[in-house]
């Protein structure tokens, strides 16, 4: 039996699939902006299982993070109609482990409380969590389990974006880092400036984190689409797990089954 996971992000949706002995099978991904009906969603779902030789029956229950409430009807009609499971869904009165003591609790994205309960509960010690998304997100989990302080940036991809639509001459690129950051062109050079300075961004970050936090001994765990591609060149870096939302979701509902039964 397994737990399918679903991450709505801003860019893309992501499923996971959990087993019941904690193994996952590598996740399937849409693309976020594209108008789904619940038939769309439904269909994408099920070619999601047939590709891993699964069926409805298999599936024990669904769990959804989602920072994109639009999509959410269509979505959580799908898994109804073609699973016939009502989704849990990440939001208030899900009991998630993590103390959120930031400036305003509500505004925090469920996406990042699943990272958060995911680093803590798995490495058990203060971790930085860097989510390369829409927008990149550096949170801080202490040993304790709370969840206080935050950085945002644009995206990497945001930034890329943002370079090649408001010139007039620069092309659009790829997002991969030259061998050198001494080029000879103009593609050549976006990708340096873009790419090593994206890797300068998140090393001052890191770096100016741990110094005011005064825990240079914060486990830093990277996430995310992009996230392998900075990860790589960085020693700031420590470990990246592409599933850790997923991770956080399983940890998270196998916490609210396990209060459930007790009750």
């Amino acid at each position: 039996m397994y737990l399918l996971t679903i991450d709505v992000g801003n860019t893309h949706i992501k499923m996971n699939l959990v087993s019941e002995a904690d193994k996952s099978i590598p996740g399937f991904r849409l693309t976020t902006r594209t108008p789904r009906t619940s038939d769309e969603f439904g269909i994408s779902i099920r070619e999601f299982l047939d590709a891993n030789n699964l069926n409805k029956e298999d599936i024990i229950d669904v769990i959804i993070s989602s920072v994109v409430p639009k999509i959410m009807y269509s979505l959580t009609s799908s898994i109804v109609k073609y699973l016939g499971k009502e989704p849990i869904i990440i939001g208030p009165g899900i009991k998630t482990g993590i103390s959120i003591r930031t400036d305003n609790p509500k505004e925090v994205g469920a996406d990042r409380i699943v990272d958060c309960a995911a680093a803590f509960y798995t490495y058990h010690r203060s971790c930085i969590i860097v989510d390369f998304g829409t927008a990149t997100t550096f949170d801080y989990i202490s040993e304790d389990g709370v969840f206080q302080y935050t950085v945002i940036a644009p995206g990497l991809e945001l930034g890329a974006t943002a370079l090649t639509s408001q010139t007039a001459k620069l092309p659009e690129i790829e997002i991969r880092k030259p061998d050198s950051i001494l080029v000879k062109n103009t593609i050549a050079g976006m990708q340096a400036g873009v790419v090593y300075g994206y890797i300068g961004l998140v090393e001052y970050i890191i770096s100016r984190m741990k110094k005011e936090l005064k825990d240079e001994n914060a486990l830093v765990i990277a996430t995310g689409g992009l996230g392998k591609v900075i990860a790589e060149e960085t020693s700031m870096i420590d470990i990246y797990d592409q599933d850790l939302a997923g991770k956080g979701m399983a940890i998270i509902y196998r916490r609210n089954k396990e209060k459930a039964q007790s009750e």
